[in-house]
């Protein structure tokens, strides 16, 4: 790995190469195989894996039941290990085949959502929620756009050569460690005068950042806070500290979970009891 690359004139795939997710990724989309989704009673159909991106809606269906509205979702488990993105039911929902991926059946004609802050800016619209005050508008969508284009560099970039690539390479994990931590410190700098993301107001643009960086500076990313020096960013962490504490993320960050402690993965959830009664935990005894 450390003897010097020459690309050839042409790329080609080369499906032993890819590391521990060679049998999931290939250069060309559309569905591998047959397979309907299941559609539950509610009126949305969510179909996700509790990755940063998968928690997003999670964390954005629980707090909008929790503030009162009419939001009863399904939750349906996608295995990305397994390949179940590349079935035909989810790639018609998600051409991109990737999660989460939203039905929305609330009104008289079905409509996809893909794209985890599509789907939360759609919930937020079609609810009047977590969208901040009219004036803070273009703030709070400037901090939602800022997430989605960020971070690929942390999960795909910093993520990818620091804990999942066959072997470690330093400029890779040196030039993606620099760009995490310039995030992190963007992000610092904004919250040092502010409570929330875009002013005093809790709004979608904390719940996606949230899930990527208050993860990661609440160590549940990588195993690489300390690497990383997170405690160095104080105004973060207090900030991920406040919306961890939230009963509705805590709630939100179990569904369509599949790794970790039995108690924190809640596979399926179709019932607000579900938490109570069907965590993996209660199902294996």
């Amino acid at each position: 790995m450390n003897a010097e690359y020459t690309p050839p004139k042409v790329w080609t795939w080369d499906a032993e190469n890819g590391g521990q997710f060679a049998s999931i990724n290939r250069p060309i989309a559309g569905a591998t195989h047959d397979k309907a989704l299941p559609v539950g009673k509610h009126p949305f159909q969510l179909y996700s894996l509790a990755t940063p991106n998968g928690q997003k809606v999670g964390v954005m269906f629980e707090e909008l039941l929790a503030a009162g509205h009419d939001a009863e979702y399904d939750a349906w488990l996608i295995r990305i290990g397994d390949g179940d993105q590349f079935g035909s039911g989810f790639v018609e929902v998600n051409p991109n085949s990737k999660i989460p991926a939203l039905m929305d059946r609330s009104g008289d004609t079905p409509v996809r959502v893909f794209e985890s802050g599509a789907i939360l800016l759609h919930l937020a619209e079609k609810f009047g929620a977590f969208l901040g005050k009219p004036e803070d508008r273009a703030e709070m969508l400037s901090w939602l756009f800022w997430q989605m284009g960020s971070a690929p560099y942390l999960g795909g970039g910093f993520g990818h050569f620091y804990a999942y690539a066959p072997s470690k390479m330093e400029y890779p994990i040196n030039r993606f460690a620099m760009e995490t931590k310039r995030q992190l410190d963007v992000l610092d700098r904004n919250l040092a005068d502010r409570r929330f993301m875009a002013g005093d107001d809790y709004t979608i643009a904390d719940i996606a950042i949230w899930c990527w960086y208050g993860n990661l500076v609440l160590g549940r990313a990588y195993e690489a806070a300390e690497f990383l020096d997170v405690e160095s960013y104080a105004n973060v962490r207090r900030w991920a500290q406040e919306i961890d504490a939230r009963p509705a993320v805590k709630r939100g960050r179990m569904v369509n979970k599949a790794t970790g402690p039995l108690e924190e993965q809640l596979h399926e959830r179709h019932d607000a009891s579900d938490f109570e009664l069907r965590t993996q935990d209660k199902l294996a005894g």
